[in-house]
């Protein structure tokens, strides 16, 4: 039977809690646990980080302890504290790093005992030890370059040299996590148990009482021989182009060729020096207001209600849309009713669907068991009278206020009465569908991005009578989705296609005043889009973009210009990619420069009699960004956006603007909101009062 002492060791107080390292000394084993107990992610802050390095020299001075159990409560640890990151907060000694070389060097040994989350410091603080253990249900990562920077505490140098540098570099460089059969598989960890602590004190026990101690990470060179300079070339040359201008994969790579090629104390200095580099870098700064930003989105101000429960739910639609829905919602293990007009047309989209599981699977995105198991909680029925009972009801049919009226009125008449009628419109007025049905507390927008199962964004959007349940309901929806979700008001296009109506526009001025669509295009993809504004119109189809702009042209104020260029390419027989031919010339999804589309324009310039631009690349990027940050502050003041870091967050998850510049409104600060003015000015002048400047543009000016 265990004799236990507990020694309590109190760190200052932190968010007035009280965080805590746990030293419980079993006489009988000989083992020490440190358990990290700081909730609510055992984050690694300055007070977490003294009291470890306390418990950890107590349980080396113990001459009845042999060895060291290191282990969380709910979770290992989520990583360091990012409150910390900001430059003016003081940051308590030891650093991340000296802690984990004391944990290394400790005289006994050290067993890391893994449950739940072991993210960024949580990882590479048990490369540090000597034998790792986990539960199944453990994930493990480094994520550090999704906020510019790399794993800074020895992780570049101890992972490379624990899983060789190419499976270290794919870790570290998307940052993506891992279970714990992939960390196995890896030899990230040693070993999987169901009853964690019991094993883990057993092997501790074992490793102990043999003195048969692992090598530490960096002392083992097994994993890194034999790497020359040009595969190192190779993988940074790798890494720059899928970074599309974030400097941190770069970097990270830098540090693997380190672990490989230098002995270890240099590593870790080398390793030092590339973070300081970064975390002084203008990208780490956008990426983690863009993260804080992520995280606020989800908090609705004010909002209390409690979401109602979603177990089954209705899509509407079985395209290109509705599939995409269907499959976020199956692959979230939410049970979906898959509803068409016809059972050849459902039958479609369930052969798409399957299909899609299929590729998913040989790209090894998912497993088959899990592919099998969210396939078959996808039903179908034809009809809306077969839907039966269900909780929500996305629809995803064709954009015509019209016939999304129609739906929703029959919607309302075959569905429970507690059913949540939602439209993945991506600008109707959702008050409009609202008054068909008697329930308009119940109807929202919930407009996925395509492809819905792949993008992170849900924009949901309340109308005037939406309720506090229904509004709780689809945020939270978005969480268990795994979505970045935003509360949008109501208007034309929400925040995103409101926004991107003036960025496209821009687009096609310029085109019309002598610019090539090619170099418009490559402007806006060098800063970091994935895809132009006019290639992306060729995309979503010069068809939808007509039918689209004739009904915003009906309710736009007099006096505002139009451009036409899509009008033009349209009357052509362009349609976009659907059709090979549109802005551009289409080899299945290669895109070329057309010389007809040189022709057209050109003929469409001559006969409208616009002026010719001579513009610098600098100035088409203006003319692309900051009519975007504009009608951002346009959003802010009439109620669509709650905040700043919503619009940002809306357009780097749902439009591909580059993190590392942290969205449009973030962009636009640091280019300076004067220069967002005075181009307002100018664009206000040549094509109408809504492009003029926002009215709270100086008090956002004055606001930081």
């Amino acid at each position: 039977m265990y004799r236990t002492r507990v020694f309590i060791f109190s760190a200052p107080i932190l968010s007035l809690r009280e965080i805590r390292v746990s030293i419980i000394e079993r006489t009988v084993s000989g083992i020490a646990i440190l358990q990290i107990d700081s909730p609510p992610v055992n984050a690694f802050g300055g007070a977490v980080r003294a009291a470890l390095a306390r418990g950890l020299a107590a349980a080396c001075a113990a001459p009845d302890i042999n060895a060291i159990v290191l282990c969380g409560t709910t979770l290992f640890s989520a990583g360091a504290d990012i409150t910390e990151f900001s430059g003016d907060k003081v940051r308590l000694k030891p650093m991340l790093w000296d802690l984990f070389t004391l944990l290394e060097a400790s005289p006994k040994p050290v067993v890391a005992a893994v449950d739940g989350l072991a993210l960024g410091g949580g990882t590479e603080c048990i490369l540090a030890t000597d034998y790792r253990i986990a539960t199944p249900s453990a994930r493990f990562g480094l994520p550090e370059v999704k906020l510019g920077i790399l794993p800074g505490a020895g992780g570049t140098q101890r992972l490379p040299r624990l899983i060789g540098p190419q499976a270290a570099i794919d870790l570290m460089t998307r940052g993506h996590t891992i279970d714990a059969q992939q960390a196995l598989a890896l030899g990230m960890i040693d070993a999987i148990a169901e009853d964690l602590l019991s094993e883990a004190i057993a092997r501790a026990k074992a490793i102990a009482a043999t003195g048969n101690r692992p090598t530490a990470a960096l002392r083992r060179t097994d994993k890194v021989s034999g790497f020359d300079r040009a595969y190192f070339a190779e993988q940074r040359s790798k890494a720059v182009a899928k970074a599309r201008g974030l400097a941190a994969p770069a970097a990270i790579v830098d540090c693997v060729e380190a672990a490989c090629t230098l002995p270890p104390r240099e590593g870790l200095r080398f390793e030092r020096s590339l973070l300081d580099a970064l975390r002084a870098n203008p990208q780490h700064m956008a990426l983690t207001t863009l993260f804080q930003a992520e995280r606020a989105a989800a908090k609705v101000p004010h909002l209390v209600a409690t979401p109602a429960p979603v177990s089954r739910v209705a899509v509407i639609g079985a395209g290109t849309m509705g599939v995409g829905i269907a499959m976020a919602f199956a692959n979230a293990g939410v049970d979906v009713v898959l509803s068409e007009v016809d059972t050849a047309a459902v039958q479609r989209g369930l052969s798409t669907i399957g299909q899609n599981y299929e590729n998913a699977v040989s790209r090894k995105a998912i497993d088959r068991d899990a592919a099998d198991a969210a396939r078959a909680r996808i039903e179908p029925a034809v009809g809306l009278e077969a839907l039966g009972p269900v909780d929500l009801v996305v629809e995803a049919i064709p954009e015509e206020m019209a016939l999304k009226q129609q739906l929703f009125a029959t919607l309302d008449r075959v569905t429970p009465q507690h059913t949540i009628l939602g439209t993945n419109t991506s600008s109707l007025d959702i008050d409009e569908i609202a008054k068909t049905t008697s329930r308009p507390g119940k109807v929202v927008g919930v407009h996925f991005f395509a492809p819905a199962n792949v993008m992170k964004l849900l924009e949901n959007v309340r109308g005037s009578l939406t309720d506090d349940t229904t509004i709780a309901t689809v945020m939270a929806l978005g969480k268990r989705l795994g979505k970045v979700s935003v509360l949008a008001g109501n208007c034309d296009g929400f925040i995103g296609n409101r926004m991107l109506h003036y960025y496209s526009c821009s687009a096609e001025f310029m085109v019309e005043h002598g610019i090539a669509p090619t170099r418009i295009d490559a402007v806006a993809e060098a800063f970091g889009m994935p895809m132009g504004p006019l290639a992306l119109r060729d995309l979503v189809g010069l068809d939808v973009t007509v039918l689209v702009r004739k009904q915003r042209m009906a309710r736009q104020p007099l006096g505002t210009r139009t451009p036409l260029v899509v009008e033009a390419l349209h009357a052509a027989g362009r349609l976009g990619m659907k059709s090979g031919k549109g802005f551009y010339r289409y080899e299945g999804r290669r895109r070329l420069p057309d010389p007809d589309v040189t022709t057209i324009l050109e003929e469409h310039v001559r006969r409208n009699g616009f002026a010719r631009l001579a513009l610098t690349d600098q100035q088409i990027l203006d003319r692309l960004l900051l009519p975007l940050v504009n009608e951002g502050a346009k959003e802010l003041a009439d109620g669509t956006a709650i905040r700043e870091g919503d619009i940002d967050v809306v357009w780097s998850s749902g439009y591909g603007f580059p993190r590392h510049e942290g969205g449009p409104m973030y962009w636009g600060r640091r280019v300076g909101l004067e220069r967002v003015k005075a181009m307002a000015d100018e664009l206000g002048q040549c094509f109408g009062a809504n492009w003029m400047p926002a009215s709270n543009l100086d008090g956002l000016l004055k606001s930081h």
